[in-house]
């Protein structure tokens, strides 16, 4: 049956999904779409499709009118940067760019250097992002090998957990602000020590007070149908 026919939800509310890798936060968006059969279903924030982690989807009018406040809220996640590589979107989905050697390092100097970016930091915006330029987003730009601007923001950010776990490898958790770029830090940290990187995984794990913990696992949307209404819940 065509969405057409469902231009309201049987249920408004919050829906917690647990966004699988190599699937687009638009991808899952579709799905639930069929699944609970409307068209009524806005985000609290989008994932990469390396990430995964939780998507908070506000199903139908009552909740998509929140949606500006749900956008503004803060966001923990957890990430794994690899060093001595670095890709042209700052993650294992990109394409190799450059390599270089990486210094010794010791736990305490990876340390100092979160240390130089906690608090309100200016980040550099990913070419391959959802950010807009002139109406375009800036993942069509650079895919077209167009010449973009380096764009900044200011952000804010806490590193709540860092480890160097070998000599190439640092796995780290952050709070931080709304529109905050993890790429963007794993960038930052590299180059803060010598050299360069790139993320290998992403998970996101809060938002607010919602807690990856308590979502569905996106891998049991497809077919799920209307009982994905229980899992909907209301504000």
């Amino acid at each position: 049956m065509s969405l057409k026919t469902f231009t309201e939800p049987l249920k408004s509310g919050l829906l917690l999904i647990d966004k699988p890798k190599d699937f687009s936060s638009h991808d899952i968006i579709a799905v639930c779409r069929r699944e609970l059969k409307t068209k009524k279903i806005g985000h609290s924030g989008t994932l990469d499709p390396m990430a995964t982690g939780l998507l908070i989807l506000l199903v139908g009018r009552k909740a998509t009118k929140q949606q500006p406040s749900f956008l503004q809220l803060s966001k923990r996640y957890r990430a794994t940067l690899s060093l001595g590589q670095e890709t042209d979107s700052w993650d294992a989905y990109g394409t190799l760019t450059q390599e270089q050697p990486i210094p010794p390092l010791t736990q305490h100097q990876v340390e100092v250097a979160t240390q130089k970016l906690s608090g309100l930091i200016e980040q550099p915006i990913p070419f391959f992002s959802a950010k807009r330029i002139q109406g375009k987003h800036m993942y069509e730009l650079a895919r077209k090998g167009k010449e973009i601007e380096r764009k900044y923001n200011q952000v804010s950010v806490e590193w709540a957990q860092v480890t160097l776990n070998s000599p190439t490898t640092i796995e780290f958790t952050v709070d931080c602000s709304c529109g905050t770029y993890v790429r963007s830090l794993g960038y930052l940290l590299a180059r803060a020590l010598g050299t360069v990187g790139h993320l290998t995984q992403l998970r996101r794990e809060k938002i607010g007070s919602y807690e990856v913990t308590h979502a569905l696992d996106g891998n049991l949307l497809k077919g799920i149908g209307p009982a994905l209404y229980q899992y909907v819940k209301e504000l």
